[in-house]
């Protein structure tokens, strides 16, 4: 499959179909362009966009949405467009194996409500990704390339560390960098080069990955 990473924390995999994963309000709405499903991590704009997916469904209607229950209500325009997932679901979308992990968005603060939150794990039958949304759920598998949140209000480098150390992909990229400013990513970047004990990159977004 071959990924390109757009800002933020957006993705899009194509293959044997093309799938986005969290095209949300910092990305580039071509992400979605032709796209055959999305997967949608949790409901904060910053991974979902709502007008932008509602107007690639009008533009494709046989396109397919799956996310938590909890997202729904946001998405009721396309309800006929979107599925609900919950965490150790396995489904087919766009061509791809996926499974859903996790369940709940990491705590920002004991003050902040809980939200859900799901990361999907793709595997198209030669290699896989890990995207884990706004968490550090680790799946229970072998992960080829894995999706490392880089900074946010719920995660500290140190938590980015750990998540990788504990996968140990094949390679990992940065996620959920559109907070953080060039000086702030090359610090962190560099952390996780020296210290994760494993292939870490940033990328420009529309970058394709290797």
């Amino acid at each position: 499959m071959r990924v390109t990473k757009f800002t933020h924390s957006c993705l899009r995999i194509e293959g044997t179909g093309v799938l986005v994963v969290d095209p949300g309000e910092f990305s580039e709405s071509s992400a979605l362009d032709g796209a055959d499903a999305v997967l949608i991590t949790h409901e904060h704009a910053d991974h979902l966009d709502v007008a932008a997916v509602t107007a690639a469904v009008a533009r494709r209607p046989d396109l397919r949405i799956f996310t938590h229950e909890a997202v729904l209500p946001l998405l009721a325009d396309v309800a006929s467009a979107t599925t609900a997932v919950a965490a150790g679901q396995e489904f087919e979308a766009a061509g791809y194996r996926v499974r859903a992990f996790g369940g709940q968005h990491a705590i920002i603060h004991p003050y902040v409500p809980v939200f859900a939150n799901l990361g999907f794990l793709v595997d198209d039958g030669a290699g896989n990704l890990y995207h884990p949304g706004d968490s550090f759920v680790a799946p229970d598998v072998e992960v080829e390339t894995l999706f490392v949140p880089l900074n946010a209000p719920w995660a500290t480098i140190a938590e980015s560390l750990e998540f990788v150390r504990g996968i140990r992909p094949g390679q990992a990229f940065a996620l959920h960098d559109g907070l953080i400013n060039e000086r702030g990513s090359a610090i962190y970047g560099k952390h996780l080069e020296t210290f994760s004990e494993t292939k870490f990159r940033q990328v420009a977004p529309g970058t394709p990955l290797d």
